[in-house]
C-alpha cells in the first residue's frame, strides 16, 4: 500500500530500555511509528548510545513496517534564552542530539523553538536562527523540526509568520521542516474545528505544506486562542473528537506521522490508536 495511502500513528514512548524496546512497544500499541525524547526531558544528560540496539531496531524497523520516527528536544533546551550558558547547553544539546540520529537516518528531531524571556521576538527569532545556523549541515540525513507553539509567555512560534522568519534566516534551510501540534495551534487562535482547511491553507501560504513534516495530535483543555498549552486526550478536550478524527483523515496530511502526546498510559493510547484508526479507514472506505 502506497505511504500516503496508510495512517501512520503513534505516541511517546520511554527510551529507557533502547530503541528496540521501544519498536516492540510501538507495535503491542498498534503504532507504526513513535516518539521518543533524546535526553531526559527535565535534564541534560543523554543516555551512552547502544549501536548495538540501534542495529537491531533498524532491522526490526524494517520487518514490521515501522516508519519516520519523531524525535524529541528536552524542555530545557532554550536557543533564544537570555542567559549566554542556556544557549550553549542549547546548542551543545542539539548539536549532539543531531549527532547521535544520524545512526538513525532519515527521521525526525523536533523542538519547540524556544522562549525570548523578554528580549522580545525579533531577538528570539534571531537567536533561534543563528543557533540552526550554526548546527546544521548540508549533509546531515536528519530532519530538524520547528514545533508550533501555544504563546504561552514569550515563546517563539506561535504564529505561522514567526516560524516562517525562523526558516529565513537559516542557511541549510532543506534540513528543516515544521511540525505541527494541533493543541498549539487551538490554543494560539487558529481555528482547526470550524475550519481545517482554511488552517492548512494559511500554513501553505505563509510556510509551505512541503515543510510539514510531522503532527503533534493533541486535544486542548482551553478554548480557541487562550494561549495556555494543555493538552487533553483525543476524545476527551475541548475539540471535538470528530474534528481531531477529520484531522488525521486529511488528505494535505496524508503520509506524516501523527504523534500522540495525549495524557495516557500504554492501554490509552492503544485505545485511541485503535479509534483513529477505525476513524481513518471509515473515511477510506476500508475493510
Amino acid at each position: 500500500m502506497p505511504m500516503e495511502y496508510k495512517l501512520h500513528i503513534g505516541c511517546h514512548l520511554s527510551s529507557d530500555k533502547g530503541f528496540l524496546a521501544m519498536g516492540r512497544e510501538a507495535s503491542r500499541l498498534g503504532a507504526d511509528t513513535f516518539a521518543f525524547f533524546t535526553r531526559n526531558p527535565r535534564g541534560g544528560r543523554a543516555k551512552e548510545l547502544d549501536l548495538a540496539d540501534v542495529e537491531a531496531f533498524l532491522q526490526y524497523k524494517e520487518d514490521e513496517g515501522i516508519v519516520t520516527l519523531v524525535a524529541h528536544a528536552p524542555y530545557t533546551m532554550n536557543a533564544c534564552a537570555a542567559k549566554e550558558n542556556l544557549r550553549r547547553f542549547a546548542h551543545e544539546a542539539m548539536a549532539d542530539d543531531i549527532q547521535r540520529l544520524e545512526h538513525l537516518p532519515g527521521n525526525l528531531y523536533n523542538f519547540p523553538p524556544g522562549s525570548h524571556v523578554g528580549q522580545g521576538t525579533e531577538k528570539g527569532i534571531e537567536l533561534i536562527a543563528q543557533q540552526l545556523n550554526d548546527v546544521l549541515t548540508p549533509d546531515q540525513q536528519t530532519t530538524v523540526l520547528l514545533e508550533t507553539m501555544a504563546g504561552k509567555g514569550t515563546e517563539v512560534g506561535r504564529t505561522f509568520e514567526e516560524l516562517r522568519a525562523i526558516i529565513d534566516r537559516v542557511e541549510h534551510d532543506d534540513t528543516l521542516g515544521v511540525c505541527l501540534d494541533t493543541c498549539h495551534v487551538w490554543d494560539g487562535g487558529y481555528d482547526i474545528v470550524s475550519d481545517p482547511d482554511a488552517v492548512l491553507t494559511e500554513f501553505d501560504r505563509v510556510i509551505g505544506l512541503d515543510r510539514l513534516k510531522a503532527v503533534h495530535l493533541n486535544n486542548s483543555l482551553n478554548a480557541l486562542g487562550s494561549h495556555k498549552d494543555r493538552h487533553a486526550k483525543i476524545r476527551e478536550g475541548v475539540l471535538p473528537e470528530e474534528a481531531l478524527a477529520r484531522i488525521v483523515c486529511h488528505p494535505a496530511l496524508a503520509g506524516r506521522p501523527f504523534i500522540l502526546e495525549t495524557p495516557n498510559d500504554d492501554a490509552g493510547y492503544a485505545a485511541e490508536i485503535r479509534w483513529l484508526r477505525e476513524k481513518w479507514e471509515e473515511d477510506h472506505g476500508k475493510n
